[in-house]
């Protein structure tokens, strides 16, 4: 290896020149031979016969011994500036590295800002020192991270999953839970890292999917805790789908030969010892406070609490010590994508606020080129196909689709991408279009749904009008629905590529639609996120309206008395109540509700019913946040018995807890079952704080929770920690073998399986309280009005769940609160903050743009029948006359582009731009 400085081309050759092939010659001068050889033919040093190597190193005395050649490949990994090579120059695809790297000096630059956003992230926890896991010692005990680049395309093992040890295929691993989380012994960490638990699911499910049914994926854990938006359908899922969850801790793990096999030790529920081979173990490691922002924090002099996370308060969940300074995602805390997503608009709204005097003095307009006219151009349709990793290329065969496509009609060019959407092949997609004269494009990958638009705006780089694009959807109608038939999807795929480059060759371009923007919202709902909405956006200049159903504001958070970390909700509450109606720019409806809607982005109108009589509100935005409720229920004696309460009833009543010596809290009622198949996020925590309050005031007082899965998840996991030292004792229960409650002798006898015992456990309570699902309240009503989806559970559906969890399908319209998912009071203010952010990317413009896809009419064929207009949901076509007869016409701005007028019109009078007859015509030739 420390040849390498005098022959670094053999090193990092592809390719064994001819003349190395040969016998050499005595005397032969190697190095004089690696400086001849022309740059291209760079070779592996390993290709070279063991005694022409050894050979040529004597020549010039280079004998390397293990530990010098150890040595230099650690100095040329941890590379500091060496460049003796510089072959990371040239084979760096993202030209990130030059020549004059390892010249360049630290610099020191000065902003001026208004504000400061913090979202410096986390480190994984390192297992090193845990001797349980023999992470160190065990080359097939690897970390949830590595494992995660062994399913990355782009990883060490392009996506097929291997053993360190032998590079075999596995056949079972296991998933080790809570590594670096909820463990103050070892780590220091007693926080849930929220995320864990989940991942490690995705990673089974994923893996299996690359290996096969016959993969065996097992998950040991404490509580499965799948508490966010569907998180439990998936936790289902993968148990349906043959994920084995074994609820225990593995305290022991064996090498048991040399190719790397694992024995592992644990004790099941009910103590017995047991021991279960593997081929591998995943450590599912926790989060941590990057030391870099830890640094960063303590610069700024900004507060962290202490596991060294930025310090915020629940109801100020983005606001740090230090004024003008915010914060987002890990920094604050641990959480998942969409929570990090959502505070980092939070965070940008908060940031606006004080920055809102200066909106629009420092704005760049995005220029493209001018577009190209090819009008009376014959086509010539460029074709990219996406390699997407194992998506698409562990199953379809990328390179047939290919040579496929090169045989299209009218198509000139076709290219093969790891991944179409990275920038550099962004990039490089516009200087293929300009160097081939293209002026259609294909790209065969995902959905259009989710990258429609980014490709869009890369041909519009590139000179052409983002009309002349259209994107094949080969991962999730092809590759991803016939996973286990290759050679199906292969042809399939095939298909909708040759479609798409039909409907491609007569594309046309499309001039855009510009509307007008009104500068006032309508939010829905008046409890604390629909109030939250309206202050952010009214402090920001823009008149609001509230429309809230009851004949007081507040909603939920009326009923609940602190957060978990103990804010007081009741005073934020009247201090937020306040601030709205002495606000001038909001106006409040009490005993309101919106009747019907119409228009879209920047101009729609809500026809509003209050005080007996209709009012038409003109507004450019909507945000919905219509809340929720928790249900009723028969079970357990509820409504039967005054000692059966419910949610904070206990809170409200405080006498009844005076002479109550024993209280039992029952969770999950109602939820996480076939009718309400999701977890209500804060069911846990609430009867946790309930506990402990109780246990704190009388000591003596028997607490018992009985449970499926504690959900305390991130930093509320010291609460059930606080929980278990008072006293409160914790029973699990499964689905299969619920409590049973009965009144015996004016007291209530609740009857458990525990098993921890193996057996029955009888409890006599005075008082019983429910934990109950939280549903959505009003959704069906408000969905119907605006065009809106919704799930099977009612929740208002977001566009993206990690991309987009504040914004609808439709433009213009953002949800938050428990309208959208339950959620704690921090949560659903984080989301409101969130979606008043979006909503000022539209509301700060006098006009935007929106989609030219509308119907066009045809007046010479249309004879007025007005089917068309009956017919259409959205206003967007009228009948007027036209030469004394009466004519179709549709007003673009409100046309949502769905097609029911051009599908319905008896004379074909009708015809949709982009999906225009003649092209679907030619999509259906293409697939007979």
């Amino acid at each position: 290896i420390r040849a390498a400085k005098y022959i670094s081309k053999f090193l990092q050759a592809e390719q064994l020149p001819d003349k190395l092939l040969e016998e050499p010659p005595p005397g032969t001068n190697w190095i004089e031979i690696a400086k001849n050889e022309p740059k291209a033919s760079r070779i592996q040093i390993s290709t070279i016969p063991m005694e022409n190597r050894l050979s040529s190193f004597e020549e010039v005395n280079l004998q390397v011994d293990e530990t010098e050649a150890r040595n230099e490949a650690s100095r040329c990994l941890n590379c500091s500036g060496c460049c003796e090579c510089y072959q990371c120059v040239s084979e760096c695809k993202a030209d990130a590295v030059t020549l004059e790297t390892h010249m360049q000096k630290e610099e020191a630059i000065t902003v001026d800002v208004g504000s400061v956003i913090l979202t410096a992230g986390l480190e994984p926890f390192k297992p090193d020192d845990l001797d349980t896991y023999q992470y160190k010692e065990f080359s097939n005990v690897i970390t949830s991270l590595e494992f995660e680049r062994y399913l990355s395309a782009g990883g060490p093992t392009t996506g097929h999953v291997k053993r360190p040890s032998d590079g075999n295929e596995p056949k079972k691993i296991a998933w080790l839970q809570c590594v670096g989380s909820r463990d103050l012994n070892q780590c220091d960490n007693e926080y849930c890292s929220s995320v864990c638990c989940m991942y490690a699911i995705k990673e089974a499910v994923i893996a299996k999917e690359h290996i096969g049914n016959d993969f065996e994926p097992s998950i040991f854990f404490m509580d499965m805790r799948t508490h966010g938006k569907d998180f439990e359908k998936y936790y289902n899922k993968a148990k349906d789908d043959g994920v084995r969850f074994i609820r225990a801790r593995v305290h022991t793990i064996t090498e048991t030969d040399k190719t790397g096999n694992l024995e592992l030790r644990y004790a099941d529920e009910a103590g017995e010892l047991l021991t279960e081979m593997f081929d591998m173990v995943v450590l599912s490691v926790g989060m941590e406070p990057a030391t870099s922002a830890i640094e960063l924090a303590k610069t700024l002099g900004v507060e962290l609490n202490q596991y060294n996370f930025v310090k915020t308060e629940d109801i100020t969940p983005v606001v740090t010590s230090e004024p003008g300074i915010y914060v987002a995602g890990v920094m604050q805390g641990c959480k998942d994508i969409p929570q990090s997503v959502m505070e980092a608009s939070a965070a940008a709204c908060c940031a606006g606020i004080d920055i809102s005097d200066a909106r629009g003095t420092d704005v760049k307009e995005q220029i493209f080129p001018e577009e190209t006219d090819i009008e009376n151009q014959d086509a010539k349709t460029g074709v990219f196909i996406c390699n997407c990793g194992v998506n698409i290329g562990g199953i379809a065969d990328v390179p047939a689709l290919v040579e496929f496509a090169k045989k299209l009609p009218d198509v000139s060019y076709v290219e093969e991408n790891l991944f179409t959407c990275s920038q550099d092949t962004q990039k490089q997609m516009v200087e293929k279009i300009k160097e081939q004269g293209l002026n259609r494009i294909v790209v065969a990958a995902c959905t259009p749904r989710t990258h429609e638009p980014l490709f869009q705006e890369t041909i519009q780089n590139a000179g052409l009008n983002p009309y002349l694009f259209e994107m094949a959807n080969i991962r999730n109608q092809c590759t991803w629905v016939h996973s286990n038939n290759k050679k199906m999807a292969t042809e399939k795929a095939k298909d909708l590529i040759k479609m798409s480059v039909a409907k491609a060759s007569i594309l046309e371009s499309i001039p855009a639609i510009s509307v007008d923007v009104d500068s006032s919202v309508l939010v829905i709902g008046g409890g604390i996120a629909g109030m939250t909405a309206a202050v952010s956006l009214a402090d920001q200049g823009f008149k609001t309206t509230i429309v809230e159903q009851s004949s007081v504001l507040g909603g939920a958070a009326r009923d609940i008395s602190t957060t978990w970390s103990k804010n007081n909700v009741q005073k934020f509450l009247l201090d937020l109540i306040t601030n709205v109606e002495n606000n001038s720019s909001i106006q409040v409806l009490l005993n309101a509700e919106v009747t019907d809607a119409s228009g879209f982005v920047g101009n729609f109108e809500s026809s509003i019913e209050f005080d007996g009589k209709t009012c038409v509100i003109k507004h450019g935005v909507i945000i919905i946040a219509t809340g929720g409720k928790a249900i009723t229920t028969e079970e357990y004696l509820y409504g039967k018995s005054s000692k059966v309460t419910c949610w904070h009833d206990l809170e409200h009543a405080p006498d009844m807890l005076k002479d109550a010596g024993s209280v039992v809290f029952i969770q999950c009622v109602g939820s996480r079952d076939e009718n309400r198949p999701y977890c209500s996020k804060v069911c846990c925590t609430s009867s946790i704080i309930s506990a402990i309050s109780i246990k704190e005031k009388k000591p003596d007082t028997d607490v018992f929770i009985l449970y499926r899965d504690i959900r305390t998840y991130a930093e509320r996991e010291i609460l059930y920690k606080k929980a278990r030292k008072l006293g409160v004792i914790f029973i699990r229960y499964s689905l299969n073998n619920k409590p049973v409650v009965t009144e015996v002798n004016n007291s209530m006898l609740v009857e458990v399986f525990d098993p921890i015992l193996q057996r029955k456990v009888e409890i006599t309570a005075d008082l019983i309280n429910l934990a109950t699902a939280i549903e959505p309240s009003n959704t069906e009503k408000i969905a119907a009005i605006y065009k809106l989806s919704v799930n099977e559970e009612h929740f208002f559906m977001e566009a993206h769940a990690k991309l987009k969890p504040v914004e609808f399908a439709s433009d213009g319209i953002y949800l938050c609160g428990l309208a959208h998912y339950p959620k704690p009071i921090d949560e659903s203010i984080t989301q409101a903050q969130a979606a008043a952010a979006r909503a000022v990317t539209v509301l700060s413009k006098s006009s935007i743009t929106i989609s030219p896809i509308v119907s066009v009419v045809d007046t010479d064929k249309c004879i007025g029948c007005g089917l068309c207009a009956e017919i259409c949901s959205f206003a967007a076509i009228i009948l007027e006359k036209v030469e004394d007869k009466k004519r179709a016409k549709n007003i673009s701005a409100s046309c949502k582009g769905c097609g029911l007028c051009a599908a319905s019109c008896p004379q074909q009078a009708i015809d949709m731009l982009h999906f225009r007859t003649s092209q679907i015509e030619a999509i259906l030739r293409a697939a007979a």
